[in-house]
């Protein structure tokens, strides 16, 4: 179980540091290898964990591919939002009005990850047995909290 663990300590530390490396001047080439990096190493981890025989994976893979694509997108708009919040909390110049944009933003966030969860885990259950498709939603959730956590220890507060 500890190189599972370190497994999903390397890909949150990875998707952590993406946002920040992304002010950087770090060239595209190199920000795509990180990228594609953090991907097969929370692939590597979601493996180790679901026990997947041939059957069961030809049906997982594909659709844990998409949920990847739509998180992803899930993902972007947290960054713009983090983003744009520090860009505010720099310079000092955060309004309640954006504040309020921003709040409104992470709950619509929020609701619609939960959505798309519960979209996946109605497709993953049409073809895997039950604890199967706990098992994954359990790992996903772990990496996730992991990822929230991390992100929120490098938010301030609103000032």
């Amino acid at each position: 179980m500890r190189p599972v663990i370190r497994a999903v300590i390397l890909c949150v530390t990875a998707l952590v540091a993406v946002p920040v490396m992304a002010q950087e001047t770090t060239s595209d080439t190199n920000m795509q290898i990180l990228l594609d990096k953090v991907k097969a190493d929370k692939k590597l981890v979601v493996a180790a964990n679901m026990e997947l025989n041939d059957t069961d994976g030809k049906a997982f893979w594909p659709i844990y591919d998409a949920f990847q694509k739509d998180l992803q997108a899930i993902n972007d708009r947290l960054a713009k939002t983090i983003l744009a919040y520090a860009d505010a909390y720099n310079k000092s110049t955060l309004t309640d009005a954006q504040a309020k944009q921003f709040s409104d933003e992470a709950l619509a966030i929020d609701q619609d990850e939960i959505a798309m969860r519960k979209t996946y885990a109605a497709r993953l259950s049409r073809v895997l047995p039950g604890k199967k498709v706990a098992r994954y939603l359990q790992v996903e959730n772990k990496i996730r909290a992991a990822i929230r956590y991390q992100l929120a220890a490098g938010i301030p507060l609103v000032p």
